[in-house]
This record gives C-alpha cells, sequence and structure tokens, in this order.
C-alpha cells in the first residue's frame, strides 16, 4: 500500500542526507516536497501542516553530531514524527479481569468484519484464548452461513440466530450468545454486527442497545483502508456515537495511497490495533507505529518477518531441514518441496522482501516476484517419482522431458529449476563444512 509514498519520501530525503548543514531554504524545499507527498498520498491537510510544522521546528539549524550529518538526523527525525502519526506505541487489545472478554467488531457493509472476525479469533486462538464467535449480522444475506463456513475453517465455535430463543432482537441475541460462551468456558467473545452501505441512525441506535447489553471491553472499528480518506470519515463517525476503543485496517496489501493508515489515529485518537494484509485466515498483524515507520522509510520490518516466520513454520520442521541441508548428504526435492510449502505460509514473496531493510518499492518491480512461480515449481517436484525427488542425480533427459509434460512446463524451467537446486544445495553443504571448521 505504500509503494509510492515509501518511494517519493525516501527519495526526497536522500536528496537532503549528503548536505553538512540544513539551512532554513533548504529545510524548506525538503519539507515542501514531503508536505506534497503527504497530500498525493491521502493523508488529510490539517495533520499534514502539524507534521510539517513539527519538522522544522526540530529541523532547521540542526549541526552535524559526530559521523551523523544533519540530513541523517532529518531522516531520524521524519521517522520519529511518523511514529507519533501513527499512534508512537503499540496498542493490544485489553482483556476482562474475569472472562468472557467481549470485542464488538463494528463498520460498513464490505469493509471485512466477518473475515475479521475470524482471522482475530484464530489469532486469539494461537494465543489461548479460547475464542468464540457470535454471528449478529441478520440483515446481509449469507452472512451468517458465511462466518459458519470461515468459523468451522479455524475450528472456532460460531453461535447463529438459530441457537437464540425466537424472536428476540439484535441485543438479545448478543446477550444470549455471550451467555453461552461463558457456559462454553471461552475466555473472549467476538461478535460481528451488521453493517450498512453508509452510517444511519437505525444501524447506530441498534449498535448502541448491543453495546449496552453486553458492555463490551473492545469495540472494534473495521475500516477497509482502500476506502482512502473515507475510512477517516467513517472512524468519525463511528468513534462520535460508540466511542471505539480501536482500528482494525483491511485490505492494508492493497494498492491505495495509505493516507487512512497516516489520518485515522491523529483524527479520532483510537489506535489501530491490528491491519489485513492478505486474505488468508492466518494474515491479520498487531498494528506497531515504529515498524509501520520503518517500512514505509524503506527501513525494514525484520521483527515482523521473524513472527511471521515464527507463525507459519514449525521449529522441530525447520531445525530438521537445517540439519539435512548441512549435512554431508545435503537435502533432497523432498526437503525443498517442504522448505517452498512453508515459504509459502509465510505469504506473498514481495511481502516478505518488502520487511527487508533497503528494499525500496522499485527493486521490488523490477524482481521476479510472480506468485505463480513457486506454483509452477512446486508441479515439477510433485511430477517427479518418490525415488526421482530423492535422488535428482537420476534425472536424465527422458525423465525431464516427462516431468514437463506431466507438470505443464517447457523442458527449459525443469532443468533450470535442478540447475538452482543443485547450486543452493552445494551452497548449503559448503556452509555445513565452514560450521563444523569453526
Amino acid at each position: 500500500m505504500f509503494e509510492s509514498l515509501s518511494t517519493r519520501l525516501t527519495e526526497v530525503l536522500r536528496s537532503l542526507t549528503g548536505r553538512g548543514v540544513l539551512t532554513e531554504d533548504a529545510v524548506q524545499e525538503g519539507l515542501r516536497e514531503i508536505r506534497r507527498v503527504l497530500l498525493e498520498a491521502d493523508v488529510s491537510f490539517e495533520l499534514t501542516r502539524t507534521f510539517m510544522e513539527r519538522v522544522r521546528e526540530r529541523a532547521v539549524g540542526l549541526p552535524a553530531i559526530k559521523s551523523v550529518n544533519p540530513g541523517q538526523q532529518l531522516v531520524k527525525i521524519v521517522f520519529d514524527e511518523l511514529v507519533r502519526l501513527l499512534g508512537e506505541k503499540q496498542e493490544p487489545l485489553r482483556f476482562a479481569s474475569v472472562p468472557p472478554t467481549v470485542i464488538l467488531l463494528v463498520g460498513l457493509q464490505g469493509s471485512g468484519k466477518t473475515t475479521t472476525a475470524v482471522k482475530l479469533a484464530q489469532r486469539l486462538g494461537r494465543e489461548h484464548k479460547a475464542p468464540f464467535l457470535v454471528a449478529a449480522d441478520v440483515y446481509r444475506p449469507a452472512a451468517v452461513e458465511q462466518l459458519e463456513q470461515l468459523g468451522k475453517r479455524a475450528g472456532i465455535t460460531v453461535f447463529t440466530p438459530r441457537d437464540a430463543p425466537p424472536g428476540v432482537d439484535v441485543a438479545a441475541l448478543v446477550r444470549a450468545g455471550v451467555d453461552a460462551a461463558g457456559h462454553a468456558r471461552a475466555r473472549t467473545v467476538l461478535v460481528d454486527t451488521a453493517g450498512r452501505l453508509q452510517i444511519d441512525d437505525e444501524m447506530m441506535a441498534e449498535l448502541a442497545r448491543v453495546r449496552d447489553a453486553v458492555g463490551p471491553h473492545e469495540i472494534l472499528l473495521v475500516a477497509d483502508a482502500m476506502t482512502g480518506q473515507d475510512a477517516v470519515r467513517i472512524a468519525q463517525g463511528f468513534h462520535e456515537r460508540l466511542a471505539i476503543t480501536g482500528v482494525v485496517l483491511t485490505k492494508l496489501d492493497g494498492d491505495a495511497r495509505g493516507g487512512a493508515a497516516l489520518s485515522i489515529h491523529g483524527v479520532t485518537g483510537a489506535p489501530i490495533k491490528f491491519v489485513g494484509v492478505g486474505e488468508r485466515l492466518d494474515a491479520l498483524e498487531p498494528f506497531d507505529p515504529t515498524r509501520m515507520a520503518g517500512r514505509i522509510l524503506q527501513q525494514g520490518d525484520v521483527v515482523g518477518l521473524v513472527e511471521r516466520a515464527q507463525q507459519a513454520v514449525e521449529a522441530d520442521e525447520a531445525d530438521k531441514l537445517a540439519k539435512r541441508a548441512t549435512s554431508k548428504k545435503g537435502m533432497d526435492l523432498e526437503d525443498f518441496l517442504v522448505a517452498m510449502r512453508q515459504l509459502q505460509r509465510m505469504g506473498p514473496i514481495e511481502g516478505l522482501l518488502g520487511m527487508l531493510p533497503g528494499v525500496n518499492a522499485k527493486a521490488l518491480k523490477q524482481a521476479n516476484t510472480d506468485p505463480k512461480r513457486l506454483k509452477h515449481v512446486e508441479a515439477i517436484v510433485l511430477s517427479m517419482t518418490p525415488e526421482e525427488r530423492r535422488r535428482p542425480a537420476v534425472l536424465n533427459g527422458s525423465r525431464r522431458a516427462r516431468i514437463a509434460r506431466g507438470a505443464g512446463r517447457p523442458v527449459q524451467e525443469v532443468n533450470q529449476l535442478i540447475k538452482q537446486f543443485d547450486q543452493m544445495r552445494k551452497m548449503m553443504k559448503g556452509v555445513g563444512k565452514f560450521g563444523m571448521k569453526l
């Protein structure tokens, strides 16, 4: 999402880092460019003006400090102010001292509430918070069925209107769901509420009744980041009527300009607690202002990358693969297939590369990160017999032609894969020998 903003912002800052002293004229010139970049990224005018004033006050007349020149100090100032704009610190969910904790998810229709409810429930399940889902969207066709299907995939119990006493209103339905969660010894209850195409009094009145009926510990607004400044206005409207405690921004992996993420906390004061970064049920991440500012300024997010790896890869599997790769025999194509599937579970390749320090948007565009490429590789490996995967040396010309036909790929791709695999295996065995000598 921050591709354009990140590229242009770092270009402006890079042009200033070579100066020995930052004069007021140089700062003004740079800040005018930063201001233009922020406004074009859909950051609100008021927040942009405040951001510029704070940076200007800290930047003008910066002296050189040891080996850090004023331009580099300006990068640090912009980084600090971005962190401040995004909320300063990570805000975790608040949990009740006596379970269950009730989390109300609100938002407009189409913002992704239902999917987000299941994503968050699955995340809480991994944290041993015993989640329980309540389907309270009784208006949108198939909303209850969608939550049931997603809940079944995630292995989470879903309370539906069929489980409530007949004829009850939505507030009573949610109350019955929370009571059922208590009897089921659930520790967290996530309520998927109904939305509309726009904010209206009827919807807000109903949500207020639900809030009063169950006293939620968190009221999370689910907002679509692709809607730009509309997301900020929507957040303001919900905050005024319901006093939301946090925001979940969905579709942060999209190609919108990113202004909503930069504006929503500054305008409402409500912290962004989670962001949706894909369609998979595990594609929900805690929002950390410091790490997000690092991504925007192309400083990377290695902590986030490690967290993704820990969630996607079993430690035992990773240790086993590492030992095989650095052993005298080396890894075979069976091991390679396991490693590739672990990589796929971590998310799109371009998303992982974007979390590495110094990898900019232009480099990602030039890189061959076609998601179909991994599927093609997987098809080639699966077209091999178990014996061929264990002993790649037996792959002669006729076998390679058969594998290419089975995978529906050119023979050249099969040859290229085997060549690259041989190079990787030799390199990993070399790392093992080097480690032994140490």
